[in-house]
């Protein structure tokens, strides 16, 4: 293995690579080299000895992974083979179909898309006889989805409705859920829930995963949903070696299930948790950051935190008004 080159980080991000292990809390702003801390972390700990399949690293999005593969690989060479690597669900998806078994799914289950769902709901509608233009589906596929999210059954989520747009929800849940399942199909947010459900109720599968897992490393944290959230908790309590990445600052995913105070939280469930902040920005004039702070820092409910540079203060910024979105992005081009 290639020889790691600590003095090519800043004294912070020096310090998340070498923390000795439990639970690490870094908060990482735009532009100061997250990424190279987490390739740096992982690759440290294999040549410290901890065998790569041994340690799962979660991103978000299949291209995130495959960049921090490929910058692992060139720091870590051929130690890095057999790490576990991977977004939230397609990691799920893996787990499920060896374990899957264990809580009644069937490891051949395929996926459905966002057309596949939108058509089951339709489906559904149809047979109930209901107007898809008075409830639309795809309100309805977003209102199921945000309660798996919360890992609400159909009947726990029955038990909550109270209006007439969540009745009628509850029901095309129950049914659609039925139709998944005679599909032998999961959607997207069942990879998250079962496997939730898999970790909870099977000890035996879970103190498999915890046993395996001795370093678990999660990015983009301000992104989690609740279930994502159970998920790495339950993969890492052993152990306690988890180290989660992210930066309240730049949550922007609420809509879709994200909820930023998880990452606000973090030193609150994990009492001995160091917290490292990567505030030096390599991206950025100090112009551009103070603008931001000024406008950040009004937030309510953040970290304390203030990204600086050494980079010059760079060009004044300019405000233009402009009469349509269209206008604004042909003066952007």
């Amino acid at each position: 293995m290639p020889a790691i080159d600590l003095n090519a980080l800043n004294p912070e991000q020096r310090e998340a690579v070498e923390h000795d292990g439990g639970p690490l809390l870094v908060f990482a702003g735009a532009g100061s080299g997250k990424t190279r801390v987490v390739t740096y972390r992982i690759a440290r700990l294999i040549d410290m000895g901890v065998p790569p399949q041994r340690i799962l690293a979660v991103t978000f999005t299949n291209k995130a992974a495959r960049e921090m593969r490929e910058r692992i690989e060139t720091v870590a060479g051929g130690a890095a083979r057999g790490l576990w690597m991977g977004t939230f669900h397609s990691l799920c998806a893996k787990f499920l179909r060896i374990d899957g078994r264990s809580i009644g799914i069937d490891n051949s289950f395929v996926i459905y898309d966002d057309a596949d769902q939108l058509s089951l709901i339709r489906e559904i509608l149809k047979a109930k006889d209901i107007d898809d233009k008075s409830i639309q589906p795809r309100g309805l596929l977003t209102e199921i989805s945000g309660a798996k999210e919360k890992l609400l059954s159909p009947e726990k989520y029955a038990d909550r409705a109270t209006g007439f747009f969540e009745r009628i929800a509850a029901e095309v849940y129950k049914s659609y859920n039925g139709l998944l399942k005679k599909a032998n199909a999961l959607d997207f947010d069942d990879l998250l829930y079962y496997m939730v459900r898999l970790l909870e109720e099977r000890e035996d599968v879970r103190e498999k995963y915890q046993e395996r897992f001795l370093q678990v490393l999660v990015d983009e944290y301000q992104d989690v949903n609740f279930a994502q959230y159970q998920i790495v908790n339950l993969i890492s309590a052993k152990h306690r070696n988890l180290m989660v990445v992210g930066d309240d600052d730049q949550s922007i995913y609420a809509w879709r299930g994200a909820d930023v105070s998880l990452i606000l939280r973090f030193e609150k469930d994990h009492r001995d948790a160091r917290t490292v902040k990567l505030q030096q920005n390599y991206r950025s004039t100090q112009t551009i950051l103070k603008a931001a702070h000024e406008v950040i820092k009004h937030n309510r409910g953040r970290a304390d935190k203030e990204m600086w540079t050494e980079n010059q203060n760079g060009t004044r910024i300019t405000l233009r008004m402009h009469g349509t979105e269209q206008d604004e992005a042909m003066a952007v081009v």
